[in-house]
């Protein structure tokens, strides 16, 4: 099957056994064949700071949008280019870290309302399973720590490619994003609009622009 027959007249490519997609089977072989240039990534990444985010945004009164981020943060990810199943990820947030841009909103999501900064200071995810989508596509599914709650979520993330900087570091480019429900980690604050709908949207969508640097 995927063979193709060699006539003096045409060169026809036979058809699939029954109930075969030829181009799912040529996919499935492709994610089953390492990519030289994943298998290069194997080893200890650490996200530089200055130079990623980790950010959030929600629609505020039905009508627009408020975007923040967290800039106090530590993260390792470990990859395995021959195994991209085998790769995992940790990420500790200070979420006191929050900044959205005004001061007076940043000091309610820290307070109780919201992260309750003072009792619960930090947020973490630490991944479960990491699943190869395509060749540079993966989804990885893991534990996202809130406050007192730790809830399953699915991350989907991106390879953008690697370089070696002028520094000599060597840096590797990935995208992730999520959306969530923030009432499934207990933070249920709103206020009702008297057209109808609330204050704060419960979605929250979780964007990850990370540049990391290889540590080992």
């Amino acid at each position: 099957m995927g063979i193709f027959s060699r006539r003096q007249t045409a060169t026809v490519e036979q058809p699939s056994a029954v109930g075969q997609d030829p181009f799912a089977a040529r996919s499935a072989t492709a994610l089953a064949t390492p990519d030289p240039a994943l298998r290069a990534l194997t080893g200890r990444w650490t996200i530089d700071r200055p130079h990623s985010r980790i950010g959030f945004s929600v629609r505020h009164a039905m009508v627009t949008t408020v975007r923040g981020a967290f800039t106090d943060y530590d993260s390792t990810l470990h990859f395995d280019g021959a195994r991209p199943s085998e790769s995992r990820a940790d990420l500790v947030i200070r979420v006191a870290s929050v900044d959205t841009g005004v001061e007076q909103r940043d000091a309610h999501l820290v307070g109780k309302d919201f992260f309750d900064a003072r009792r619960h200071p930090e947020m973490t995810f630490h991944s479960t399973s990491t699943t190869q989508e395509s060749a540079e596509s993966f989804r990885m599914t893991g534990d996202l720590t809130i406050r007192d709650t730790t809830r399953p979520v699915e991350l989907q993330l991106d390879y953008l490619g690697s370089v070696v900087d002028p520094f000599g570091y060597e840096r590797a480019g990935f995208d992730g994003t999520t959306t969530i429900d923030r009432r499934d980690w207990g933070l249920v604050y709103n206020q009702r609009l008297e057209a109808g709908g609330s204050m704060v949207s419960e979605k929250v969508r979780l964007q990850f622009d990370i540049s990391a640097i290889r540590s080992s």
